[in-house]
């Protein structure tokens, strides 16, 4: 079974813990959903993540920033002009990013009409499933082993 949370009193960080250290507050993630579509200055991204204070973005850009999940250009134009972009690292974050709305449609409090992921060609929801690239093959989450560090 993959491991989420850790052995209670082992001292580990879970992988899980150590991912919500990164980003498991209320704005960042929503932050790094908002720079998908590409670069955006702070105006913008101030428009794009409704309801965060300038300070509450400008807090979570550095501490993005500082974990290399997204890189800072500086323009020498009058008013100075930043643009904020995700770097490879916050766009793997994509994948996980997409999962947990989807759930989020599935079993929000407001869930009732939203509609999941779906596949174009035959229209059924999508599911998320481990897959093993070395050998090929959908590997059910009761079967996988605890993750562990290389």
């Amino acid at each position: 079974m993959v491991n989420l949370g850790g052995a209670p009193g082992s001292g580990d960080v879970s992988p899980l813990a150590a991912a919500l250290e990164r980003i498991g507050d209320r704005w960042s993630p929503r932050i790094v959903e908002a720079l998908f579509a590409g670069p955006l200055r702070y105006g913008e991204l101030q428009a794009a993540v409704a309801g965060i204070a300038s300070n509450i973005l400008a807090d979570r850009l550095r501490r993005l920033e500082a974990d290399g999940l997204l890189t800072v250009t500086a323009y020498a134009e009058r008013p100075p002009r930043l643009e904020y972009r995700l770097t490879a690292e916050g766009r793997a974050l994509g994948g996980a990013l997409r999962m947990l709305a989807d759930w989020g449609a599935r079993h929000g409090a407001d869930a009732g009409g939203q509609e999941t992921l779906r596949h174009d060609v035959c229209g059924a929801a999508l599911e998320a499933r481990w897959f093993c690239p070395t050998c090929d093959q959908v590997v059910d989450a009761d079967v996988t082993h605890e993750v562990r560090r290389l």
